[in-house]
C-alpha cells in the first residue's frame, strides 16, 4: 500500500517574493476562505507564536481567526499582514474595463 503525505504550504513559503505571490494568487479567488487559509500558511510558515506575540493577537484569537470560515475582520486581517512584513495593495484591473 502506498501512502501519500499531505500538502503543507508552509513548508514551501520561505521566500518573501513567493509569499507574495502566494497571497495574492489566494486573495484573487471569490471565496474569502481562500486568502484567510493561504494567511494561515504563511503565518505558520513564520511561526504562529511568534506571529501572535508581534501582533498583540492571543495565539487562540489568531488560529481562530485563520481557521475557514472564520469572517475575520479586516482590522485583524490587516494587523497579521502587517506583522508578517507585507503590505495590501489595490491595483487596477484593465481586463474588467
Amino acid at each position: 500500500m502506498t501512502t501519500i503525505a499531505r500538502f503543507d504550504a508552509s513548508e514551501f513559503l520561505d521566500d518573501d517574493e513567493l509569499v507574495a505571490e502566494y497571497l495574492t494568487a489566494a486573495m484573487e479567488d471569490e471565496n474569502p476562505d481562500v486568502f484567510i487559509a493561504a494567511l494561515g500558511d504563511v503565518a505558520k510558515a513564520r511561526g504562529m507564536a511568534e506571529i501572535a506575540k508581534a501582533s498583540g493577537l492571543g495565539r487562540e484569537s489568531l488560529y481562530k481567526s485563520l481557521r475557514g470560515g472564520s469572517k475575520a475582520r479586516f482590522e485583524t486581517l490587516h494587523k497579521i499582514v502587517n506583522t508578517l512584513g507585507l503590505k495590501m495593495t489595490i491595483v487596477a484591473d484593465r481586463a474588467a474595463s
